[in-house]
C-alpha cells in the first residue's frame, strides 16, 4: 500500500491544494504529511478542517521520518508549471529511491535530469495529466449507448465537481448500483486509478476521448458518472467544458456552486445561476433532452446555519434537490438522485 508525503510548498489551503486534499479525504490513512513550510507545525485539521493529525513539515527531509514511499505534487497551480522549488523538493526525493506522482502539465517523463535520477535509483515517475498517445477522434457513438450518463457540472472552477461525481458514486454503489465513475482530471485518475486527463488532450480530440472510455465500460453498467471541469462562463476553461460535455452527451447533470462566490477564477463575474443551467441544456438539446436533476453546494465557508438556510432557499428557487454532499447526510438527496435516474 504506498505511504503518500504530498507536495504543496505555500499552497496548502482548501483551493489551491486540490489534489492533496481530496486525498487526505478520502485515502487519510496513506497520508503520511505535508510538504509545505508556511504551514510547518500545524495538522491537516487546522488548515482545511479534516485530515486528523497529518503534519505539516517544512521540506521533504523531515517528512523522512514517516517512512513514505511516494511523493505526490499536490497543488495545481494555472498552467501546471513545475517552479524550481518544487524541482528541488522531487529531486531530493527520488535521491532516497522516493517514487514521483505528478499532475502538472509539465510531465516528469519530459525532464532529463529527473529521469536520469529516476533511472539510478530505480524510482518510478508518474505523470497523471499525461494523455492517450494516439488520442481518440469523437465517432458519434453516444446515441447507441444503453446506459444513462450523470455529468457534473458547475458555475467555476473548484466548485466541488471531483468530490461531487465521487461522493454520489459512492453511495449509489452502497446501494448495490452498478456504477462506473470516470475521472477526466489528475484528482479522480488518481484515487480511482484510471481515466482521461481531459485539459491536456488537444481540442479535436477531447470529446473523443470521453466517448472512448464510455464506450469501454462493463456492459452491465447501469450508470456512468462523469466527473466535471472547468464551467462554460469560464474563459480560461470553458473548451474544456464543452469538450467534455459533447464527448458524455449526458442524460442528467448535476450542478454545483459556491454560495456567495461573485467573481469566477479569472475575475468575471459569475452570470446568474438559472441563466447558467439553462445555457447547458440549450447547448445540448440538439442531441440530447438533458435535465438537471440536482445543485451540490460548496459551503465551506458558512456556518451550519447559514449553509443550511442557503440550501432551502436554494431548494424552493430551483425547485430541485440541493445539499452540501461533505458537510450533511446525504440520503434524502441520494434517494431523490436515484429515483429521477432509476424510474
Amino acid at each position: 500500500m504506498p505511504r503518500y508525503v504530498i507536495l504543496a510548498l505555500g499552497s496548502f489551503n482548501y483551493i489551491e491544494s486540490k489534489t492533496g486534499n481530496m486525498l487526505i479525504r478520502y485515502q487519510a490513512d496513506s497520508v503520511l504529511a505535508i510538504i509545505d513550510p508556511e504551514k510547518e507545525g500545524k495538522t491537516a485539521e487546522e488548515v482545511l478542517g479534516w485530515g486528523g493529525s497529518i503534519p505539516c513539515v517544512s521540506n521533504f527531509n523531515d517528512s523522512m521520518i514517516y517512512s513514505p514511499t511516494h511523493l505526490v505534487v499536490g497543488n495545481a497551480p494555472q498552467g501546471g508549471i513545475i517552479d524550481k522549488n518544487t524541482l528541488k523538493e522531487i529531486c531530493d526525493a527520488i535521491d532516497h529511491g522516493i517514487h514521483i506522482i505528478s499532475g502538472m502539465h509539465v510531465f516528469l517523463n519530459d525532464n532529463p535530469l529527473l529521469l536520469k535520477k529516476a533511472s539510478d535509483k530505480n524510482v518510478e515517475l508518474i505523470d497523471l495529466r499525461k494523455p492517450n498517445s494516439p488520442p481518440n477522434f469523437p465517432k458519434g457513438s453516444w446515441y447507441k449507448r444503453k446506459f444513462p450518463v450523470l455529468t457534473i457540472v458547475g458555475s467555476d472552477c473548484d466548485t466541488g465537481k471531483m468530490t461531487t461525481a465521487w461522493e454520489i458514486s459512492k453511495a449509489l454503489k452502497k446501494r448495490n448500483k452498478k456504477i462506473e465513475f470516470i475521472a477526466t482530471g489528475q484528482t479522480g485518475i488518481l484515487l480511482s486509478g484510471e481515466g482521461v486527463p481531459i485539459d491536456a488532450v488537444v481540442s479535436d480530440f477531447m470529446s473523443g476521448e470521453i466517448e472512448f472510455c464510455l464506450d469501454h465500460l462493463p456492459s452491465d453498467t447501469e450508470l456512468a458518472i462523469v466527473e466535471g471541469q472547468g464551467a462554460l462562463n469560464n474563459v480560461l476553461y470553458s473548451g474544456v467544458t464543452l469538450g467534455l460535455l459533447h464527448g458524455s452527451m449526458p442524460d442528467y447533470l448535476i450542478f454545483t456552486h459556491e454560495p456567495g462566490r461573485l467573481v469566477d477564477v479569472a475575475s468575471n463575474p459569475i452570470p446568474d445561476l438559472k441563466f447558467l443551467m439553462d445555457m447547458h441544456l440549450t447547448l445540448l438539446s440538439p442531441f440530447k433532452n438533458t435535465k438537471i436533476i440536482g445543485m451540490n453546494l460548496l459551503t465551506l465557508r458558512l456556518t451550519e446555519s447559514e449553509s443550511r438556510r442557503t440550501i432551502n432557499e436554494f431548494c424552493k428557487k430551483f425547485n430541485m434537490p440541493v445539499t452540501d454532499l461533505i458537510r450533511f447526510n446525504n440520503d434524502t438527496f441520494i434517494n431523490e438522485i436515484e429515483a429521477s435516474i432509476f424510474k
